[in-house]
């Protein structure tokens, strides 16, 4: 069962010196939906979850339900490296009428693989949504492979995985084993379209913060049949992906908004603004897709 087939952008969260700058995410929100993107992931990875307070995620996931109004799925992460905080911050998220949750690998403490069965079927036992699993070692340090999925699919919540290992012979072989329904996406903006050929359902994307049309539509041709268009939007992105990871996520993205007129405003700390070198590369290659 897939939670959306298309692109689901991980979306920034505009914050400013007093909070989240709610006028500014219901404009992103629109501008979103506007360009077909088909599922909006809030509270993730680009969206600084790791320094948003319980309440603010609370306001995050009501206020997007709010905005959304049943016109594409609200998608709310929910994962830390704390069981029992994830299945709170997943029952948060179902009351506030989120459609799916994201849940990441429990990072840092670096369960065993049978750790992470228990840590996700205990989630999956507290909350009646969907919950799309998360598996990005790059951050996390540990990795959730093939068999363990395949296991973890049999519970009847868990009916998705964000793949963003990049590794293209896992990911293979993930692929293979996992049930026909259960639903593989896309963590990495560069290898939408070899995931695609492996039978993922779209994307989680980063880039698609930039890029939103660009981005379903890569998806969208690829399900028409129509792989000349899709390949060609792959290598039509993959330039300015490389330039939105050339800091830490979400530095160059939030940069790139704000250079695009967006309003995606400040970052907290740890993370820092982007260094004035990669802010001119950045302007450079925004102005070759003409978005300044």
């Amino acid at each position: 069962m897939e939670v959306f087939i298309g692109s689901g952008v991980a979306i920034v969260t505009p914050l400013n010196d007093q909070g989240i700058d709610f006028e500014a995410f219901e404009t992103l929100i629109e501008w979103h939906i506007q360009n077909h993107t088909d599922a909006i992931i809030v509270s993730g990875t680009t969206g600084e979850a790791a320094t948003l307070t319980d309440d603010e995620k609370k306001s995050i996931f009501e206020f997007a339900v709010k905005t959304a109004k049943g016109r594409v799925p609200i998608i709310a992460g929910t994962g830390t490296n704390n069981t029992q905080k994830a299945i709170e911050l997943s029952i948060m998220a179902e009351t506030a009428g989120v459609q799916a949750l994201l849940v990441v690998t429990p990072y840092y403490n670096k369960g065993t693989a049978k750790g992470m069965i228990a840590h996700f079927n205990a989630i999956a036992d507290a909350v009646n949504l969907p919950i799309i699993v998360y598996n990005v070692p790059s951050r996390t340090a540990v990795n959730l492979l093939p068999d363990t999925v395949r296991i973890l699919a049999s519970h009847k919540n868990i009916v998705g995985i964000k793949e963003a290992s990049a590794d293209i012979t896992q990911i293979t072989e993930l692929a293979r084993v996992i049930p026909k329904d259960f639903a593989l996406y896309a963590g990495n903006d560069d290898h939408i379209l070899p995931l695609l050929s492996l039978g993922a359902k779209g994307v989680v994307s980063t880039v698609a913060n930039v890029l939103p049309k660009e981005t379903h539509d890569l998806v969208a041709a690829y399900m028409a049949g129509d792989i000349e268009k899709a390949r060609a939007l792959q290598f039509k992105i993959n330039p300015l992906v490389k330039h939105l990871f050339v800091e830490t996520n979400p530095i160059p993205v939030k940069a790139a908004l704000n250079l695009m007129g967006m309003n995606a405003g400040l970052l907290r700390l740890p993370l820092t603004p982007i260094e004035s070198e990669h802010e001119d590369q950045l302007k450079t290659i925004l102005k070759t897709y003409h978005l300044i």
